[in-house]
């Protein structure tokens, strides 16, 4: 097998320190490795990475390696397509909504082929400083508790803390106490208060946005987690950045074939709610909305990506028997995107012809 038409990566890992990841798939120890990309040799450091997916036979791993770089390299073990990340993410960045850059590659493991990876770029310090964003705090949505509400949604009893859900990325002893300080004042009646509130400490505009392409993705996972926050330096102000865009453009994060119309067009959350309850928000939510719809979300702009990305992943993907999903089907992954580009437009469209203001 070989990755044909892909950039190979090399890892070498002892044994025993492969027995040891093994022994507990949710530890996030890191064990020495071996790496090998673009032509140089690295030490670095490997643990496995992600949810549910640390159960199934191909992992996902986090690398770091060099002076403080991360990489995530992702299974994509659900996805027959390999590509919805991939898409996701430029039709972020398309809409100007920062989100990470990926690139396919073909992984050989203490010398056996291991398949098919997508590296996806780490939300971090080097993430801003290549956009030239400055950020003075970093914060993972890591579960569903990141809802922005006071309520738990697994035990519907109040949190023991507001800042559940969320983990430090990077930041000050402050930054827990801010951000706890902004979901207890979200959750007041939305008046005049929470909306001057609101527009002191939230980037309304990117937020919207940013709800606007989870909604035409169709990430369903990706409101009460699957995101990250970040305060702006100068403005002081949070902004958001979507991450783990895998269950998208019609199936759900287990690779399940799913309705087009599986997110509502308004969204999720206690945020979303309270930021669509004025209608200066709806009316510039729905610009967007009908904006992306006339430009970017469509076949016209979307197929020539999608297409590119399925014609260098094919002579790979056929000769990977990692995956759990049949050659077959990923040569069918094209007609599902297109299927569910065509069924999303028509009712977002029919959503917003019968929205009323």
């Amino acid at each position: 097998m070989s990755g044909e038409g892909l950039p190979t990566r090399k890892i070498t890992i002892n044994e025993d320190d492969l027995s040891r990841l093994q022994a507990d798939v949710w530890s996030n120890e890191f064990a020495p490795v071996k790496l090998e990309m673009d032509g140089e040799s690295y030490e670095a450091q490997l643990r496995f990475r992600g949810g549910h997916t640390r159960n199934y036979p191909k992992k996902s791993y986090e690398l770091r390696y060099g002076n403080n770089k991360t990489m995530h390299w992702n299974a994509e073990f659900d996805d027959p397509s390999m590509m919805r990340n991939a898409l996701s993410f430029h039709f972020f960045n398309s809409i100007q909504v920062p989100a990470p850059s990926t690139r396919h590659f073909w992984l050989e493991w203490n010398d056996q082929p291991h398949g098919v990876y997508l590296d996806i770029e780490a939300v971090d310090q080097t993430f801003f400083r290549k956009r030239k964003i400055g950020s003075r705090a970093l914060i993972y949505a890591v579960n569903d508790n990141a809802n922005f509400s006071l309520i738990d949604p697994d035990t519907n009893q109040h949190k023991s803390t507001l800042f559940s859900g969320y983990r430090v990325m990077k930041g000050t002893k402050e930054t827990p106490v801010r951000l706890t300080r902004f979901v207890r004042r979200i959750n007041r009646p939305a008046g005049e208060a929470l909306r001057s509130y609101l527009v002191k400490r939230l980037d309304i505009g990117l937020y919207l946005k940013w709800l606007a392409g989870a909604v035409l993705t169709g990430n369903y996972d990706g409101f009460d987690q699957n995101y990250a926050l970040y305060e702006h330096t100068t403005s002081g102000k949070y902004r958001i950045i979507p991450w783990d865009y895998e269950g998208t453009w019609g199936r759900n994060c287990y690779g399940k074939l799913c309705g087009s119309d599986l997110v509502r067009v308004k969204g999720y959350n206690i945020l979303t709610r309270k930021i669509l309850s004025y209608r200066s928000c709806r009316l510039a939510y729905r610009r967007i909305l009908n904006q992306l719809l006339t430009d970017k979300f469509t076949i016209q702009r979307l197929e020539p990506v999608l297409m590119k990305l399925h014609g260098e992943l094919t002579p790979a993907i056929r000769d990977d028997f990692t995956r759990k999903w049949p050659f077959h089907t990923f040569q069918e992954e094209p007609e599902v995107f297109k299927n569910y580009i065509n069924e999303r437009r028509l009712i977002v469209r029919e959503a917003l012809s019968s929205w009323k203001n």
